[in-house]
């Protein structure tokens, strides 16, 4: 499970050294790194990546927001492999669209984790400091250990 947040910086070439905790998991099978729906990126292991795939595949493709999650999911989704390093490479154009330069910010999010641009990672922490919205914004969930 990935969990927890680390700073990391991105080198010259575009490539992410993944933190030592979240490597076993992706070294394996790989991953696939894509837009995510913050302005972020995530990363997902390709056996989570491929789940993921087969539903958004059965939905119906005469259904227009369908087609634009099947945009998202397949025209940003790039396959990539830990190298020796403990680096993954991210291409440019996905750089581009989570404002990445050189530093982030590395989010475990369960089944997955998240790439954020420090900026917009402070927003987000901001926003989940605020108790009182977190309270309206989470009370119809029922988060019950079972």
């Amino acid at each position: 499970m990935f969990l927890g947040q680390y700073r990391h910086n991105l080198d010259t070439k575009g490539r992410l050294t993944v933190p030592a905790r979240f490597r076993d998991l992706l070294v394996a099978e790989g991953a696939y790194v894509m837009q995510g729906f913050d302005r972020n990126l995530m990363a997902l292991p390709s056996a989570t990546f491929e789940s993921i795939s087969q539903r958004v595949n059965r939905m119906s493709m005469t259904d227009p927001k369908t087609r634009l999650l099947r945009r998202l999911i397949f025209s940003t989704a790039n396959y990539v492999e830990v190298d020796r390093a403990g680096r993954i490479l991210i291409p440019q154009f996905l750089r581009d669209a989570a404002m990445l330069d050189s530093g982030v910010i590395v989010v475990g999010n369960g089944d997955y984790f998240e790439i954020w641009s420090p900026e917009l990672w402070d927003l987000q922490v901001e926003d989940l400091q605020d108790a009182q919205v977190n309270a309206n914004r989470f009370e119809g969930l029922i988060l019950t250990s079972d």
